[in-house]
């Protein structure tokens, strides 16, 4: 069979968009089912019916519930990532950005179900937690629109040569032959994840149970570790394709980002904050100032053509 065909059978089958829709219900659904069992089981520890050491304390409040569902919501999210990575680089970008943002949305619903309102807010550590999450959140969801607004912009046209198309073609096909390697790992980094924090829950003493650190960090400490070696594999197909320095400079800004973002899993507080916005402000800095390449580019050869012309 054509290699070509078998990629192409393969990418319809993981990451069509039927494949997504279908993927997006079956989600929700488990989300619905995980939100609903959550609250279940803080009833019956309320009611004394079951006893579960769960050092995380989701399962002392209402509120936390939610973050079960969240959590199944963002390994979708993770997905909608992996489907755009051969569409598009910049929008591909763009997602990581989207769950770092959603983690830390997620992590405010924890975060308010451990809340203590007292005239001590800024001497209590889930309070100050609390209150740079809130503030994280906001400074990301603008930075995230105005990335949306750099990266709609196009400059210049598509050249149509025979060479052109086959470049773009061929690293077109890397890219749907990363992302189809991504989606299992996806899965068993999932499965893995939350079998290792159910077992580590009802089986505290288990020795072979993992210990996380940070119940936030489960999956996307790991998925984003996978994520690094995906964009520099990246950058390195991008060189089949161009050797352009704005767009070389563009991808290797954007790895930076992702690497800021996955240090970002290895810290608490006020320096968790602080590298994830610095990330996404990176990567919006460095498409900023490529689309300004792009647009000088541009005028550069409008006004050759009308030279020649």
């Amino acid at each position: 069979m054509n290699l070509s065909i078998l990629l192409e059978k393969i990418y319809q089958k993981l990451l069509s968009i039927k494949t997504k829709e279908r993927s997006e219900h079956i989600i929700l659904w488990i989300a619905l089912v995980s939100f609903i069992i959550h609250l279940l089981m803080i009833g019956l520890i309320h009611f004394n019916v079951i006893t579960i050491n769960e050092p995380s304390n989701l399962l002392k409040n209402p509120i936390a519930a939610i973050y079960t569902p969240f959590s199944f919501i963002l390994v979708y999210e993770v997905y909608l990532l992996i489907y755009y990575l051969p569409k598009s680089t910049s929008i591909y970008i763009s997602k990581q950005y989207e769950i770092i943002a959603l983690v830390i949305i997620r992590r405010l619903f924890k975060d308010l179900s451990d809340l203590s309102i007292s005239s001590n807010w800024f001497n209590i550590k889930n309070d100050l937690q609390f209150t740079y999450d809130l503030v994280a959140s906001v400074l990301l969801f603008y930075l995230i629109y105005l990335f949306h607004v750099q990266r709609t912009k196009v400059y210049r046209t598509i050249e149509n040569s025979k060479n052109h198309y086959s470049s773009i073609t061929k690293f077109i096909n890397a890219k749907k032959w990363i992302a189809i390697s991504l989606v299992p790992i996806l899965l068993i980094i999932a499965i893995y994840s939350f079998v290792s924090w159910s077992t580590g829950l009802f089986q505290p003493h288990d020795a072979d149970a993992i210990s996380f650190k940070n119940i936030n960090n489960i999956f996307f400490e790991q998925f984003f570790n996978i994520l690094i070696i995906a964009d520099v594999i990246l950058l390195l197909f991008s060189f089949f394709h161009t050797d352009e320095f704005h767009k070389v400079i563009r991808n290797s800004g954007f790895i930076i980002s992702t690497i800021l973002i996955r240090l970002s899993f290895s810290v608490s507080g006020i320096i968790n904050n602080i590298l994830i916005v610095s990330a996404v402000l990176f990567g919006l800095s460095i498409l900023f100032i490529h689309n300004k390449f792009e647009k000088k580019l541009a005028e550069e050869s409008k006004d050759t053509n009308e030279i020649e012309d």
